[in-house]
């Protein structure tokens, strides 16, 4: 679907659908906060796992769960719901399959932390010009539904997909879900989000896991004197294989040119240290960086300005300003409200 194809909606039109029903396949930590932080607002929501005890547990809290696939979908077309797919990436292609067959024209986003393999089993599935992409940037080492929070998204970075050619209604849809639970949104390319989440959240997985292993090789004495470095630097070493694996195995040549330059700056280190007894150049560097982040996370980022979803050129332009740190919020939205004719 081109940019210039009506869509159900557009932000210059301000016809959000911010109050339609939510349908969340996948109760697990994000899918699970998602459905109960929707609920808690007072939006309709409601969710399907396939694990009939996950649903005994979020329908005991109070929650709309159920463990019939076929009958949530079905609900969701109905009432012409926006689904998000919250299950592991390795499990999306039965799930689209299924949205292909039951709900086709609902709009559809995710939650996954990678969007080309999504993308493709999307296209896959005939859904591409119902489907916007999503990531909230948030999470914990636990997950399952007793490890859910319907404030995990609070002051999170959100990426919703802003290729060129993208639904400016869904992604409106979308944006809107992220900003209604607390985070903001950064407009990212699909590729572009892949390549830069290899570096921030991937590859931290795989050095978590080399510091984890060589300290555990040291035997009891190590783990007994391990304390702020080892439990900060390997706190993601803690969540579930299958969940890392399922993530870090999906974005393999993202992964694999990130882990070259950390080998690259890693030897370099060390043969700075074998060579001249001096660390001082990775140590300036990472300092340097990490420095960068602290401010920048440390004041409430500049708002997207100037940007009327729907219009010519729309997405590059989110684009351009996310490259400038700035970030898709409920003032960018007012803004283009107030500039809209009554």
């Amino acid at each position: 679907m081109s940019a210039d194809t009506p869509s159900r909606t557009t932000a210059s039109q301000d016809t959000s659908r911010a109050t339609a029903p939510l349908c969340v396949l996948g109760l697990g930590l994000i899918g699970g906060s998602l459905l109960r932080a929707v609920a808690d607002s007072g939006r309709t929501a409601f969710g399907h796992n396939r694990s009939t005890a996950t649903v005994t547990e979020a329908t005991a809290a109070g929650y709309d769960a159920d463990d019939d696939l076929e009958r949530t979908l079905r609900r969701a077309a109905a009432t012409d719901a926006l689904i998000v797919v919250a299950v592991p990436v390795t499990a999306v292609d039965p799930v689209l399959d299924a949205i292909a067959r039951w709900a086709p024209e609902c709009a559809i986003t995710d939650v996954i932390s990678v969007k080309q393999a999504v993308a493709q089993s999307v296209l896959r599935a005939g859904l591409s010009a119902r489907w916007v992409g999503g990531h909230p940037m948030a999470g914990t080492s636990q997950s399952g539904w007793a490890a859910t929070d319907p404030g995990l998204f609070a002051g999170a970075s959100w990426v919703v997909a802003a290729d060129d050619g993208v639904d400016p209604g869904i992604w409106t849809d979308v944006a809107d879900l992220a900003l209604s639970v607390g985070a903001v949104v950064v407009p990212v390319e699909t590729d572009e989000h892949d390549r830069v989440v290899a570096a921030i959240s991937h590859l931290p997985h795989v050095t978590a896991a080399i510091t984890a292993a060589v300290a555990g090789g040291d035997g009891q004495l190590a783990l007994r004197l391990a304390a702020g470095s080892f439990r900060d630097g390997t706190r993601v070493a803690g969540t579930a294989v299958p969940l890392q694996r399922a993530m870090l195995e999906a974005n393999t040549t993202a992964l694999v040119s990130a882990m070259d330059e950390a080998l690259d700056r890693l030897t370099r280190a060390r043969d700075d240290l074998r060579d001249t007894g001096s660390v001082e150049l990775v140590v300036d560097d990472g300092h340097r960086v990490r420095t960068r982040w602290e401010a920048m996370t440390s004041t409430p980022a500049q708002p997207i300005t100037g940007v009327t979803v729907g219009e010519s050129g729309w997405a590059a332009e989110l684009r351009r300003q996310a490259h400038l740190g700035r970030v898709w919020t409920t003032e960018s939205r007012t803004q283009i409200r107030s500039a809209s004719p009554s």
